[in-house]
């Protein structure tokens, strides 16, 4: 379940984007919006994690992230791309789904654990076929945080 790190007005239904790092930036200040975080910050964490190694981890989903001194909780953002983009993906596919993940910076297993589940969900074929079929924002945040056996079809 992704109830406790998705908010539903932390989804950005067709987000229209041509980089990776114009696809970062706007999740940074949707992010900085949302939590009333320093959006330089938070895009500055999200680089700084992505030169350590992609976090496109293949079959067209991204799910950067990243731990800040000034949040208090996990938090995420999802966001469905309008097109894909290139994401310099493990698979090297491009990417159209991405999965914004941000965690107090003493959150060991707790930010592992979320990193897990949010891969758990992601990487199920007929979860990600879904997500990619929809724009409707609140049909996408179903999709994400309802348990397995009461998805939406």
């Amino acid at each position: 379940m992704l109830s406790d790190l998705l908010a539903p007005d932390a989804i950005i239904p067709t987000l229209k984007v041509n980089s990776k790092k114009q696809a970062l930036q706007e999740l940074a200040a949707r992010a900085a919006e949302l939590a009333g975080l320093n959006e330089r910050e938070i895009f500055e964490t999200l680089l700084q994690r992505e030169r350590l190694g992609s976090t496109g981890v293949g079959n067209g989903i991204a799910i950067p992230h990243g731990k800040l001194a000034k949040i208090d909780r996990l938090f995420g953002i999802f966001a469905r791309l309008d097109r894909q983009i290139d994401f310099d993906a493990l698979d090297s596919e491009p990417v159209d789904l991405i999965f914004l993940l941000l965690a107090p910076e003493h959150a060991g297993a707790d930010h592992l654990k979320a990193l897990a589940r949010v891969a758990r969900v992601l990487r199920d074929p007929q979860t990600a076929a879904k997500l990619r079929a929809t724009r409707d924002p609140d049909a996408l945040h179903a999709l994400l945080t309802q348990p397995a056996d009461q998805k939406v079809a």
